[in-house]
């Protein structure tokens, strides 16, 4: 739902290019109901510019910095150079992440706007972004809208919606095994001992042969406090089973 006031001083807001002029750029803010920005050639970026074509180009999405707004004027300052790298993915990655959302909740209120926008300032109220909602309706089910007084059939259209769609947040951790065994059929055996490891990870296992004798292995799960309990769970089973059989394993977090 496009925002109807102004942002603030310092705040990061997603913008498109429209124009390019030879002392700066104007641009469309995304989320406040296509405000016109602008940011002046010397806050595009660091040092000399020649050709403002050679940072930004009409309909390219780009994260700015607001500098400074007067709501008088109807004017807005932007900096593109004051954003890092870093910042602006995160800032176009949640910008895209709503904008599934709100397609999502069109999908459970579609015949109604106003109701629409009721019921995703309700949710936004209550969980910061539309998003965010969502994730928690896939891990609470419908209860997290329930407890906000959304009527059941709705609240089961929702739910349903968020399962399909909604992906779960999930971490990664490597660490290395150093498997070995004397026995003829060793290799057998230390191939067993990886796929017990892979039986007490479940779908979170992956592993991959490194040189004899280490292979890594690569864990996914919702934290890291989990993902990081998994992963010695998993070593501890293949070393194990090495052991029974006459074999050795060694358990490493990062390699030496």
């Amino acid at each position: 739902m496009p925002k109807e006031e102004w942002p603030e001083k310092g705040e990061l807001v997603v913008c498109t290019v429209r124009e390019l002029k030879t002392f700066g750029v104007f641009v469309s803010l995304e989320e406040y109901d296509g405000k016109e920005g602008f940011i002046h050639i010397s806050e595009v970026t660091t040092g000399w510019v020649k050709h403002l074509r050679d940072y930004v180009r009409p309909g390219q999405k780009i994260v700015c910095k607001v500098l400074a707004v007067d709501e008088r004027r109807g004017h807005i300052d932007l900096s593109l150079k004051a954003v890092k790298e870093g910042l602006k993915r995160e800032r176009i990655k949640a910008w895209k992440n709503e904008k599934k959302a709100r397609k999502w909740l069109s999908l459970a209120v579609p015949e109604s706007e106003s109701e629409l926008q009721e019921l995703e300032t309700k949710l936004v109220d209550a969980y910061g972004s539309l998003y965010d909602a969502f994730q928690q309706i896939y891990k609470s089910g419908k209860r997290a809208l329930s407890e906000l007084g959304v009527e059941e059939a709705l609240a089961d259209k929702i739910h349903k919606i968020a399962l399909a769609n909604v992906k779960p947040p999930s971490v990664h951790v490597t660490g290395y095994v150093e498997l070995k065994c004397p026995l003829p059929n060793g290799v057998e055996i230390i191939k067993n001992a990886l796929m017990e490891a892979k039986k007490v990870a479940k779908n979170g296992f992956e592993c991959s042969y490194i040189g004899a004798p280490r292979y890594r292995i690569r864990i996914t799960a919702p934290d890291y406090k989990k993902a990081e309990s998994l992963l010695n769970e998993a070593a501890n089973a293949a070393i194990e089973l090495l052991k029974r059989n006459e074999g050795y394993g060694k358990f490493y977090r990062n390699l030496p």
